[in-house]
């Protein structure tokens, strides 16, 4: 029996001896494994970016809206909006009975469009925050200031921008001091958030906050809020919280025991469980697609090796001649096989991130490149080496010698 390294340098032999036919055998099986290295990297990326977004919704801050802030099921929807809407009242009647909340602020949205002199910026999201939002929203302000109570008491016309408005309406200028007009209004800018980027496409720095006085001004003060709550702390306090605000927000909906709740409370990891059962159905079937194509691959590749097991008969019978067992021959097929198989997933995992990451950089995709989806990548494709290979290996290495070498 061959030992490791003389099967190796056989193997390597044979391979350099069919050179085109290896090489085609290997782009195969490469261009499956980056299908399957794409989808995952780009569906880690958006795992990441989930994540990481929902975990700017600040430290120990839960949400409470009208209607569910994540949408799993339409009909839902349009069954919350009959719930009675949320005012700034009941942020304030919750920042008196949570008695383990250490803040309660509130906000509200619209689009519109924006403008500065000639420039304009369509759908810019109009969000009004009541003051304390400074301390419970994470957006970070790396220009100017945040407004003040009293200026949310008077209803200044005064606002903080994302640096989508920042580029397109004050390209080169400091915005500053200077006006934004939208809803009919001139907005003087007080402060400019930092970049938080795009995903999918979709800029998330095009935005702008406005004092909740101003906004219910604007808007009119029907208009339903969603309050956001921070905790004492985290843990079992966070907890406390939130059973504190639903037992207050009950009482004061009159909300009687066994009555189904109007309205939910949205906290990070119940947005991120949430995406994770969604993220994980699109993976199964992304991942089943995807790994068909690897699989094709290694039909191909039995296909060939078979091929190459008719091919290289003599070349069989005449090692079996010379001393070589069934088990040689068919370590030697199997090796080549499984080599072939290994370098095409190397670069079919080179292939799959650059894929992805143009993606990314096209697109605006978020996409991950993690270790694991590399070793991932490498274990699919060697395993469909040894699978796919065994097949071949063994009609070869049970060939009769005699009948081998009569072949031409």
């Amino acid at each position: 029996m061959l030992d490791l390294k003389d099967n190796l340098g056989l193997t390597v032999a044979s391979l350099r001896a069919y050179k085109m036919r290896a090489i085609l055998t290997m782009l195969g099986l490469a261009m499956g494994v980056a299908t399957v290295i794409t989808v995952m990297t780009l569906i880690e990326g958006a795992n990441l970016y989930v994540e990481t977004k929902i975990a700017d919704l600040g430290t120990n801050v839960f949400q409470i809206s009208r209607v569910p802030l994540v949408v799993t099921d339409f009909s839902a929807v349009i069954k919350a909006l009959r719930n009675k809407k949320l005012y700034i009242d009941d942020a304030l009647y919750l920042e008196q009975h949570c008695l383990h909340c250490s803040r309660v602020g509130a906000r509200a949205t619209y689009s519109t469009l924006t403008s500065n002199g000639s420039r304009e910026l369509a759908d810019t999201n109009i969000i009004g925050h009541t003051p304390n939002m400074a301390d419970i929203d994470t957006r970070k302000v790396i220009q100017g200031r945040y407004f003040t109570p009293q200026e949310d008491q008077r209803a200044s016309a005064v606002c903080l921008i994302g640096s989508k408005l920042a580029e397109e309406l004050f390209s080169g200028v400091n915005p500053l001091g200077r006006s934004v007009r939208a809803a009919g209004r001139d907005f003087v800018v007080v402060g400019v958030f930092e970049s938080i980027g795009s995903v999918l496409g979709v800029d998330q720095d095009n935005f702008m906050v406005i004092p909740m006085g101003l906004f219910l001004k604007v808007r009119g003060r029907s208009t339903s809020v969603v309050i956001n709550a921070q905790a004492n702390g985290a843990g079992a306090v966070f907890e406390q919280a939130q059973d504190e605000a639903r037992l207050a927000m009950r009482a004061r909906r009159q909300i009687l025991p066994g009555q189904d709740e109007d309205f939910f409370i949205g906290t990070a990891s119940s947005y991120i469980d949430l995406w994770k059962s969604f993220s994980a159905a699109f993976f199964a079937v992304f991942m089943m697609v995807s790994t068909i194509s690897a699989v094709v691959g290694g039909i191909v590749i039995m296909n060939v090796m078979l091929v190459s097991v008719t091919e290289r008969k003599k070349e069989i019978g005449i090692r079996r001649a010379v001393g070589a067992t069934q088990e040689d021959i068919r370590n030697q097929f199997l090796s080549e096989t499984i080599i072939q198989c290994a370098i095409g997933g190397v670069f079919g995992i080179l292939f799959g991130f650059v894929a992805a990451l143009a993606v990314r950089q096209v697109g605006s995709f978020p996409a991950a490149v993690e270790p694991k989806v590399a070793l991932f990548g490498f274990a699919l494709s060697t395993g469909i080496g040894m699978f796919f290979g065994i097949y071949p290996a063994t009609r070869a290495a049970k060939l009769d010698p005699v009948v081998a070498l009569r072949s031409e």
